[in-house]
């Protein structure tokens, strides 16, 4: 189940705002941290084209790469080969990324936050995707998690 990301291309103009929005991608990858770095850089491309900030598309593609490592590390329990779902579109206000697995439903905005060790590695996954994006949600679903991640189109 490995389609893998693609370059955005010019897609439509945003009818609201004027603003030109690519066309909305989505893709489907496995569990295997190789899988990484072409979504985060599918996705980084999809926010240049969108007209986000160097900054902004940065803080985009950090949280993208600590989120898919968690979804193996954790919801798969770093079991290779299990499917991830990741879809990004845009609007006139914000580039939206939206991460489905079927992993084991755990949902970690319920967790308590955890105080970051510097000496201790990890544990930095929850503190980007709270501080950097715009909007983050965690919506359970019955066979595994949704996370919807925001960031404002400037």
């Amino acid at each position: 189940m490995s389609s893998g990301p693609s370059v955005p291309d010019s897609g439509s103009r945003d009818a609201s705002s004027g603003r030109g929005c690519p066309r909305a991608i989505a893709f489907d990858v496995t569990s295997e941290a190789k899988q990484i770095a072409g979504v985060r850089k599918a996705v980084e491309a999809f926010a240049l084209s969108a007209g986000l900030a160097p900054g902004a598309i940065a803080d985009l593609g950090l949280v993208v790469n600590e989120a898919l490592a968690n979804v193996i590390r954790h919801a798969y329990q770093g079991r290779a080969g299990k499917p991830i779902s990741v879809s990004v579109d845009c609007d006139s206000s914000q580039v939206t990324v939206r991460i489905r697995d079927w992993g084991n439903g755990v949902n970690p905005a319920a967790l308590p936050p955890r105080p970051h060790d510097p000496a201790t590695p990890g544990g930095l996954g929850l503190i980007c995707l709270r501080t950097l994006m715009d909007r983050a949600e965690f919506t359970p679903q019955p066979d595994g998690m949704l996370l919807t991640i925001s960031k404002n189109r400037p």
